[in-house]
């Protein structure tokens, strides 16, 4: 039987080789990307893996999203996770923080900046997801928030998709009780949103 053992141990380097070599999508994002009050299979990172096998596109989803997380904070994480990964493709997903905390805009537009940039050092394509802020922070405020996500798109010439919650942003219901995190059966709405945008950088 020692010949079994020999197919066995082949088959296992095989299968965890077509593993490892399946390109990564890095997740980079908060907690609306981390799946906040939902459990993990229920986040649009998740739903994203189990749409990727049924279509038949040969990727690797890494959710390496933090709620709570900054712009500042992100890209302080963000070599690290490159390095690690290797990534074919970085999908960010932060400056909610900011603005909800009253960041500068300035500071954030710099480092999401810095990020795409260090992205694209490690050749990887690069999908930027906006969020918009309650009307309850000022229209000034808001405005200028908003820009940031376009005029990081426009200068970096990439992928872009303006409200991560486009589609369900002025339905209540498909909210928590915070009023801010989807609930489980909305996710399914953003990751079609997410879909739409990421298909142009995929591999046919």
């Amino acid at each position: 039987m020692k010949w079994v053992g020999s197919v066995l141990f082949w088959f296992g380097l095989l299968v965890t080789g077509s593993a490892e070599a399946a390109p990564v999508i890095l997740v980079f994002g908060d907690s609306l990307s981390a799946g906040y009050g939902l459990s993990a299979s229920q986040s649009w990172p998740s739903l994203l893996q189990k749409r990727l096998t049924t279509e038949r596109k040969n990727y690797f989803v890494v959710n390496a999203s933090i709620s709570g997380e900054t712009s500042a904070g992100g890209l302080s994480r963000l070599p690290i996770a490159l390095a690690q990964h290797q990534p074919a493709i970085v999908i960010i997903e932060l400056g909610a923080n900011d603005g909800l905390r009253g960041l500068a805009v300035q500071d954030m537009q710099k480092n999401l900046n810095r990020m795409v940039a260090l992205a694209k050092q490690h050749h990887a394509k690069v999908l930027l997801i906006g969020v918009r802020l309650p009307p309850n922070y000022g229209i000034d405020y808001t405005q200028k928030f908003q820009q940031v996500f376009v005029a990081v798109a426009h200068q970096q010439k990439m992928a872009f998709l303006p409200s991560l919650l486009n589609g369900i942003e002025t339905n209540p219901a498909l909210f928590q009780a915070d009023g801010f995190h989807p609930i489980a059966s909305a996710e399914v709405t953003v990751l079609d949103t997410v879909w739409h945008a990421l298909l142009p950088l995929l591999k046919h």
